[in-house]
């Protein structure tokens, strides 16, 4: 652990496996007062949720949150340098070793989580050493290097915890120790002294912590900013006879201050376990007692109570910290009812994905705006705004025959109103009508993203008697094509990689062996085209295509474009004012046995 390096660390970018509101919050409010442009911790690696709120001072955020590494972009992947682990600890091995291996740049981190098993503390180590990577924990609050970084809840999860541990001002003191609580307290008792904190340490409560106190007590001897080490130990355990062969040969040369607590066991007949896992003495030289005398011998300054503790902090020639007054935390910050990334009012002015509405609709196309607005975000190429008008124009109508259009004129000749016509249209659009365009994406996207061939694909449909979205038609043929689609596929032809349009094609292929008419149709097409803009114009990456796909994106351009539609025929009928729509007997079947 090289504790200078990361004080100097210029974007410390934190990956937090598993959610904690509490310390997360206190993370970013320790970057908020530090007046850091951006929070340190980048996404939570987490189920659930896309996204969830915290706030940077008094402005509300999202932090995203991700099911793994692989829902995240490749340079995001590669800022991480940070890793805090919140899980529970039957799930810390697993997730551990999932985020060394999956983020190449860290360089160290720190589990939250009690009750390692040994064999996956033991397990956890061996990762740690094999990835060159310093890992703090199980059961630490983390480390805290004032003025730099805080990485879990130490020093507290309050702002006014942070301000009175001096978290702001760099100091001269470490602080060690495998109790969490007790690292807080001392940070409070050196910062009271005046003297403030170099860094601070929790090693982790565990019986078996990843790192050790004498990894920690070397960062501070080669760390320049820590003058003096301030040191809080246990019985049980042999990490104490590690420091004095340290002190002993030179290896640890500055102050140490140190205190270990249990004393109270000697009395006991039979050893008692005290809080953590190992503070507990089985023979004499495992007794507080003992290690204080070894310590003492070594060279260190060893008090025999805590109180002497305090006094020894207290009486350390270092210089003073300056009065210092922290940036004021905003008060009584409030959550919002709803999220919108979309549009906004500024000072009674809408603004449309960041500018200013008049001056958006003014400079750019109906269909930039629509996909811009569908995707939460603006697009790039000039090449999706195009596509997009095409499929708008394209969709528009299919006739009043298809089932939309004919609730719609039924609902109008019923005598109600345009949104009620245009709604009853529009509930019926589903899996058998309108809704092929978002099966055929999904299936076109799985399939490329699992390696499956066109073959492969129409094979499974055709032995689970499936029907394959964007498939087939009842008009064209192989051998009568259908123009639209040799439209919308022209779309591609200046695209570098047109992967998804190619596999769709390619399942046309086996299908029109089977029937001529079984030939990739607009929905199919439209489909295809689509991911493929998408990912080589737009740049989404597979995760974030299927996130589209999950969410019906895909039908959202026949949603639309339909309305219009839908609207002419409602009009049509209020135009032509025919009266309630009714069957006749000729026009139901009764059949009888």
């Amino acid at each position: 652990m090289d504790i200078n390096a990361l004080r100097k660390l210029e974007n410390p970018a934190i990956i937090c496996v598993g959610s904690h509101p509490g310390i997360i919050q206190s993370i970013l409010d320790f970057d908020f007062l530090l007046g850091r442009a951006k929070p340190s911790i980048r996404a939570v690696i987490a189920s659930g949720r896309r996204n969830e709120r915290y706030f940077y001072g008094e402005r509300e955020i999202l932090l995203p949150v991700r099911e793994s590494s692989l829902e995240m972009k490749p340079p995001d992947v590669q800022e991480i340098n940070l890793c805090l682990n919140l899980v529970s600890g039957r799930r810390v091995l697993s997730t551990t070793a999932k985020v060394l291996e999956d983020f190449p740049n860290l360089i160290g981190g720190a589990i939250f989580a009690e009750r390692v098993t040994e064999r996956h503390a033991l397990e956890l180590e061996k990762l740690a050493q094999q990835h060159g990577v310093w890992m703090l924990g199980g059961s630490s609050v983390g480390l805290l290097i004032p003025g730099a970084l805080k990485l879990g809840a130490i020093g507290g999860i309050q702002a006014v915890q942070l301000e009175a541990a001096k978290a702001f001002q760099k100091g001269a003191v470490a602080v060690i120790s495998s109790s969490g609580g007790m690292v807080n307290e001392i940070i409070r008792i050196v910062a009271a002294a005046g003297h403030g904190v170099s860094f601070a340490a929790a090693i982790g409560g565990e019986r078996f912590p990843v790192a050790s106190p004498r990894d920690a007590l070397l960062a501070a001897e080669h760390d320049p900013a820590t003058k003096a080490v301030a040191y809080f130990g246990e019985l049980g355990g042999q990490d104490e006879y590690e420091i004095a062969e340290l002190l002993a040969s030179g290896k640890l040369s500055k102050p140490f201050i140190a205190y270990i607590a249990g004393s109270v066991a000697d009395l006991f007949e039979l050893p008692p376990q005290f809080g953590h896992a190992k503070a507990m003495a089985t023979h004499r030289d495992e007794s507080a007692v003992a290690k204080r005398e070894a310590l003492r011998a070594a060279g260190g300054r060893v008090a025999d109570t805590f109180k002497g503790f305090i006094s020894e902090i207290d009486q350390l020639d270092l210089p003073k910290l300056s009065p210092f007054v922290a940036p004021a935390m905003p008060e009584n910050r409030k959550h919002s009812l709803v999220t919108s990334t979309v549009s906004y009012d500024e000072h009674s002015e809408v603004k449309l994905l960041g500018y200013e509405l008049l001056g958006y609709a003014e400079t750019h196309s109906f269909a930039a705006i629509t996909i811009s607005m569908l995707l939460g975000k603006e697009t790039h190429s000039k090449k999706t705004e195009e596509f997009v008008d095409f499929v708008l124009r394209l969709l528009v109508d299919h006739g009043p025959y298809v089932s939309g259009a004919v609730n719609t004129i039924v609902t109008a000749r019923a005598g109600r109103d345009l949104v009620s016509s245009l709604a009853a249209g529009l509930l019926t659009i589903g899996p058998r009508f309108g809704g092929a365009i978002n099966q055929a994406a999904a299936t076109w996207l799985d399939s490329v993203d699992n390696a499956i061939t066109p073959a492969q694909l129409v094979e499974n449909y055709a032995a689970d008697r499936r029907y394959l979205s964007g498939i087939g038609h009842k008009k064209y043929r192989v051998d009568v094509p259908d123009p639209r689609v040799k439209k919308i596929l022209s779309f591609t032809q200046d695209l570098q990689h047109p992967r998804f349009s190619d596999f769709a094609l390619g399942v046309e292929a086996n299908t029109v062996r089977k029937k001529g008419n079984l030939i990739l149709n607009v929905d199919g097409a439209i489909a295809a085209v689509l991911l493929d803009i998408l990912a080589e114009k737009e740049h989404y990456d597979i995760a974030a295509l299927r996130q589209l796909a999950d969410n019906e994106f895909f039908n959202a351009l026949f949603v639309l474009s339909r309305s219009v539609g839908f609207m002419a025929h409602f009009f049509d009928q209020k135009r032509l004012d025919e009266g309630l729509f009714r069957l006749s007997p000729e026009d139901v079947l009764h059949p009888t046995d």
